[in-house]
């Protein structure tokens, strides 16, 4: 059959040429150029042709098998052999499909997180966070281009993320993971747009439940709920010191004894750091001894919500009450002049993020405070105070460190002080009282 190196290379063909392969190539008898060619991995299509200068060059089509048939090798040499008689190369033109698809692979988000993504998120404190929170929540588009994600997407997947049951407030910061991503492939001219730039997500209807829970977190502490967390905080201290002294008085000696220090651990002074200053958690954790200056009663520091757009330090002053905390608790930490201010007891390191959910929840339940009550209450109880006395807006959000006004005007301006009333009563003094306006029967003139 195979004598003279010559065969239709049909399906029928292939088949017996794969079980008892030829010597030698074999050659198409109707198309020219196109044979296959045993190998030690098995046979390969390919295409002899001549380009426009006469120069004769091979085409690899591909090994026969799955995928690749031998009607698909077929058409694909007849399509090469058509670039040829219109004096193109097909050689050419296949390596720029390949390379294509190779760029075309490399927009898609699965290869965009693996890849540029991910080596500038490395650089960042939870850039691995990052990658492993967009790669869950949009799982089924890893193999999608970036540049044909569709606002349609979106809505679908917001569904398909409330059906779920999933918060609002989560599927929003996956979203906004989301379009930076793209905001970085974008700004590198690896997508042309960020598809998702004028995209959010639709704010679903709040029910009674979900807007009472909103605003028991948001709310500043009664009097008697100040009361209650410190008399917490004592309580936390008490209990700890007791059981130290139990321990010691059962055989352990050797543990240091906590009634001659003003803090049994980092709980109380870390609690009592957050209420005087409002701080956010993250930037508690993050606290160093190198950020704090007790001479000038100030802490210096790169806020971390907003490090990625605000890299300079801001500074913060202290009041009386934070620095007696700070102060008694360097004095037991044997007066550091670097490091963490709050270390992890355990590795000496950085305290994870949900490092104190359960002291709170102790200091919460000794003090009798209720049980929906936020560690984050305490920074919004910050705020709130500072308005209710009086203190203008713009230096509230400076202490707070918003990164924009509106944010501080949006949650607490409701509560500040009513100036605008006053300020009419104050204008209605300086005229005839409201009596004699009302006894005089005379028209009043507008004077122009």
């Amino acid at each position: 059959m195979a004598g003279n190196g010559k065969l239709k290379l049909t399906t029928k063909a292939m088949e017996q040429l794969s079980k008892t392969p030829p010597p030698d190539s074999i050659f198409d008898t109707e198309l020219p150029g196109f044979h296959v060619r045993p190998g030690k991995r098995g046979l390969t299509f390919r295409l002899y042709y001549r380009t426009k200068t006469g120069k004769q060059r091979i085409l690899t089509l591909g090994r026969y098998g799955a995928p690749l048939t031998a009607a698909q090798a077929r058409k694909d040499a007849t399509n090469a052999l058509a670039i040829v008689a219109q004096g193109g190369d097909p050689r050419a033109v296949m390596e720029e499909a390949k390379a294509e698809e190779e760029r075309q692979q490399q927009q898609t988000v699965g290869a965009y997180l693996d890849g540029p993504y991910a080596v500038a998120q490395r650089r960042k404190k939870d850039g691995d966070a990052t990658i492993r929170r967009i790669k869950h929540a949009f799982e089924g588009w890893l193999q999608k281009p970036m540049s044909e994600i569709t606002r349609g997407d979106i809505e679908r997947w917001q569904g398909e993320r409330e059906a779920r049951c999933e918060a609002y407030t989560t599927s929003k910061r996956h979203l906004g993971a989301l379009k930076t991503m793209l905001a970085h492939a974008a700004d590198r001219n690896v997508v042309p747009t960020n598809p998702l730039t004028r995209v959010s997500l639709q704010r679903p209807a709040m029910s009674e439940e979900a807007m009472a829970e909103q605003a028991s977190q948001r709310r500043y502490l009664e009097t008697d709920e100040v009361e209650a967390l410190f008399a917490g905080l004592g309580a936390y201290q008490d209990a700890k010191r007791a059981q130290r002294r139990s321990s010691r008085a059962h055989g352990k000696a050797h543990l240091f004894d906590l009634d001659g220090v003003a803090y049994v651990d980092h709980v109380a002074p870390w609690v009592l750091t957050m209420y005087f200053t409002g701080f956010r958690p993250g930037d508690l954790f993050g606290l160093r001894w190198d950020n704090v200056n007790l001479e000038f009663r100030t802490i210096r520091k790169v806020i971390e919500k907003t490090a990625h757009h605000y890299t300079e330090p801001m500074t913060f002053p202290l009041s009386s009450a934070a620095v007696d905390v700070l102060k008694a608790w360097h004095r037991q930490e044997g007066e550091p002049k670097t490091g963490l201010v709050f270390p992890s007891p355990r590795n000496g390191k950085r305290m994870s993020p949900t490092a104190m959910q359960k002291p709170w929840a102790t200091v919460r339940k000794l003090g009798g405070l209720p049980d929906d009550l936020v560690l984050y209450t305490l920074r919004h109880n910050f705020a709130s105070q500072l308005v209710m006395a009086g203190i203008d807006l713009l230096t509230v959000s400076k202490l707070m460190a918003h990164s924009d006004i509106q944010t501080t005007i949006a949650h607490y301006a409701h509560l500040a002080p009513d100036h605008k009333r006053d300020a009419v009563e104050i204008f209605a003094k300086q005229g005839p009282s409201h009596d004699a306006t009302a006894s005089n029967h005379t028209p009043l003139t507008l004077v122009r």
